[in-house]
């Protein structure tokens, strides 16, 4: 527990001097990377033993976010580039055919693009004052990235110690056996109450009058809790798939990237589309 509470400081104290340099280079850089390490630990888990398709796989996943950020749509369209893309990786399955399956080519190439395009979406929201300047400054983008952590790590953190402390009826004993009712629940109140702090602050203390009420930052907390519990229950169950703890050791008491940031990945794009609805 030590060593996880430790760990869980060092990280906070990346992503906050992350977030403090989110209108620099640093901030596509640093979710390029998290995406390739995701990807490399994707890849190691899923037994694939090509290196080539590796090396391949991490080199899209970081290249996707300074695509994105850098807009070489203009130059090249995304649609182009994955046809390449899937061609090569074919041809290197075709190449390397005794240590090469089709699942691992598929694998390879899903998760080469869901990881970084659920981690660009944070060039996204911050940038939400550049996409609508009658709404939202970019305050407003921080609240929001801010809002995206609190859904995925404290619902995660109090869903944990609430169950450990109140669980009596377990929530998915065959994915994640040590999951409760009772610790979901938890996590769910407490990630809202958090957020409605959090949203308070801002309003009275960070000088932004945020165009949201309080009751649909409650409902968005709420959906956005059950969403990140989703998104961790599913790599749970790509972690059963395979008999394994972790996706890996980066990070002691937390495990690797995907362990720490796999709820982010599905919160990340539910939080964007509800918030353009929104706006509309």
């Amino acid at each position: 527990m030590k060593q996880r509470i430790i760990t869980g400081a060092v990280i906070v104290a990346v992503m906050v001097a992350v977030l403090c340099l989110m209108y620099s280079p640093v901030f596509m850089f640093f979710f390029s990377l998290i995406s390739a390490i995701a990807v490399y630990e994707i890849d190691k888990v899923a037994q694939i033993k090509n290196k080539v398709t590796i090396a391949l796989s991490m080199l899209v996943a970081f290249f996707v976010p300074i695509y994105i950020e850098m807009d070489f749509k203009k130059v090249v369209s995304a649609g182009v580039l994955l046809a390449i893309y899937v061609l090569i990786m074919l041809f290197v399955m075709l190449w390397k055919y005794e240590k090469t399956r089709f699942e691992h080519i598929a694998i390879s190439v899903f998760a080469s693009i869901m990881v970084p395009c659920s981690f660009s979406v944070f060039l996204f929201l911050r940038d939400l004052y550049l996409i609508y300047p009658e709404k939202y400054s970019r305050l407003n983008g921080i609240y929001y990235i801010v809002f995206v952590f609190i859904c995925s790590w404290i619902t995660d953190t109090f869903a944990y110690f609430v169950g450990r402390k109140f669980g009596k009826h377990k929530l998915t004993p065959r994915i994640s056996p040590k999951k409760t009712v009772e610790g979901a629940l938890g996590g769910i109140i407490i990630t809202a109450v958090v957020n409605l702090i959090v949203l308070y602050a801002f309003n009275n203390y960070l000088f932004i009058s945020f165009k949201i009420s309080y009751g649909f930052t409650l409902l968005l907390s709420v959906i956005l809790s059950v969403v990140s519990m989703l998104g961790d229950l599913s790599a749970s169950t790509i972690k059963r798939n395979y008999s394994i703890k972790d996706f890996g050791n980066l990070m002691p008491g937390h495990g690797g990237i995907m362990d720490r940031f796999d709820s982010c990945l599905f919160v990340l794009p539910s939080m964007y589309i509800l918030l353009n609805l929104f706006t509309k």
